[in-house]
């Protein structure tokens, strides 16, 4: 990454050096240890659950999920149990008309890379209550006391649903008329300079991304209304699509023994499946830099193979809309979410039927580059999962596909249903925050004026 930031042309100035020193005073050793000597923990082998001695922070536990209409009907998994609600919040603030947001270096210790940029504040309740008996969380007090400054989103969502289990984390973004100075690891960059760094792998994180898509689109032009799916469809018409969807389909989940789940075995280092694919429960000793904690041991979830999220995107009346398709994931509170046209592992579906595999998966992987607006790989939630990362694409098709399952969407529509909770899984608001950065031009970055880290 070192030699990819100092050349992209839209890396702003002074950006890698404060970056690069930041590396020197932030960052995690990690150790993969076996389960049963993840120290604080009680991961015996016998063991119902994955739980911390202190009763807090998270488990991981074993669910069986039964869904009346998937092409599975019934699966068992290991899933973790947070139900404690964190804050993502980025501290805003404007000069002269330009939005500045403060963003942090945090080193994650499932991260691929070491530091990743962050949201002001990143922290779960057991992290801002002193759970840890760490250092306090910096800025937390403006989200903390929001009502004093001006709030331009607050709303909880989702966390990836497929590996959390009913995870909600308050997305905040609050603008102070104050100045604030950047602590050491906090740099103020413009919004569209952030927007730019979203074209470098691995370099924005996954709680970045995710309240980055909650900055306000703009306002929504009226959207005719359309008789068929395959077109421009009305907010009030998707709002009925996803309620007729949430009615009609049933999702049904029961706790059970992580040792009694069906397909998955205790190895002595992790939990596995047996075919060797989705993913792995792994434990990691970890000693960090630059955190409210030095040092601890916890598991984590390590998924096999790259994921792959992406949007096809079409153009009606000139207007760019996207595919969104109604996921349905056992860790949802409501059922239903939208999500990315295609939101997979591929290699999960190299020994499956043809079709068994995703709709318009294949159109996705074969797109030509002409056709391909934005593709960066990204990391997901380093704070439980351990070098996980997904394919980022944004494809611009020709073809209107009809299926009950998907409508399309403008940008400034899906901004719109991100006021309201459990509407935008977590993919998608990462894709989202992709489609920003579209606007963002690859020249050269625009010089801060000087004296901008502290505004």
């Amino acid at each position: 990454m070192k030699e990819f930031l100092a050349d992209a042309p839209y890396v702003p100035a002074g950006f890698h050096q404060w970056f690069e020193a930041a590396r020197k005073s932030i960052y995690t050793q990690v150790e993969r240890v076996p389960l049963a000597s993840v120290s604080g923990w009680d991961c015996a082998p016998d063991s119902s659950a994955l739980t911390h001695r202190s009763g807090r922070f998270f488990s991981v536990e074993g669910l069986r999920t039964h869904h009346s209409q998937g092409a599975v009907p019934c699966w068992d998994q290991p899933i973790i149990n947070q139900p404690e609600t964190g804050i993502l919040g980025i501290l805003v603030k404007r000069v002269e008309g330009v939005l500045y947001c403060l963003v942090q270096a945090k080193a994650e210790p499932g991260n691929i890379n070491g530091i990743q940029l962050a949201p002001t504040v990143q922290a779960t309740r057991s992290n801002f209550s002193g759970v840890h008996r760490g250092k306090s969380v910096p800025y937390l007090r403006c989200f903390q006391e929001a009502a004093a400054h001006r709030v331009i989103a607050d709303v909880r969502q989702s966390e990836q649903a497929s590996w959390f289990l009913r995870k909600r984390n308050r997305n905040m973004i609050v603008e102070v008329r104050e100045d604030v100075e950047a602590d050491d690891g906090f740099h103020w960059l413009t919004l569209t300079e952030v927007r730019g760094l979203l074209r470098i792998d691995d370099l924005i994180s996954m709680d970045l991304r995710s309240v980055l898509a909650c900055m306000p689109f703009g306002g929504e032009r009226h959207v005719p209304r359309s008789a068929s799916p395959c077109g421009p469809t009305t907010t009030g018409e998707i709002l009925s699509w996803i309620t007729d969807a949430r009615s009609r389909i049933e999702v049904r989940t029961e706790r059970v023994p992580l040792t009694e789940l069906d397909q998955w075995r205790r190895e002595p280092a992790a939990i596995v499946h047996e075919s060797g694919l989705f993913f792995d429960v792994i434990g990691v000793q970890v000693k960090a830099s630059g955190r409210e904690v030095g040092e601890w041991a916890q598991p984590m979830i390590a998924a096999h193979g790259t994921g792959l999220v992406a949007f096809l995107a079409a153009r009606f009346d000139g207007e760019l809309h996207v595919l969104v398709h109604q996921r349905v994931e056992p860790g949802f509170v409501d059922v239903v979410e939208l999500g990315a046209t295609v939101q997979c592992t591929p290699q999960n579906y190299d020994r499956l039927p043809r079709d068994a595999r995703p709709l318009f998966l294949d159109e996705v992987l074969t797109a030509g580059v002409d056709r391909i607006l934005f593709d960066v790989t990204l990391s997901d939630e380093g704070g439980r999962l351990f070098h996980t990362r997904s394919r980022h694409l944004l494809i611009e098709t020709d073809e209107r596909p009809d299926h009950p399952d998907f409508r399309w969407m403008t940008p400034a529509q899906l901004s719109g249903l991100l006021r309201h909770s459990h509407y935008v899984n977590m993919q998608a608001r990462s894709l989202l925050a992709c489609l920003h950065a579209l606007s963002v031009p690859a020249g050269p970055a625009r010089v801060p004026e000087q004296g901008a880290e502290t505004v």
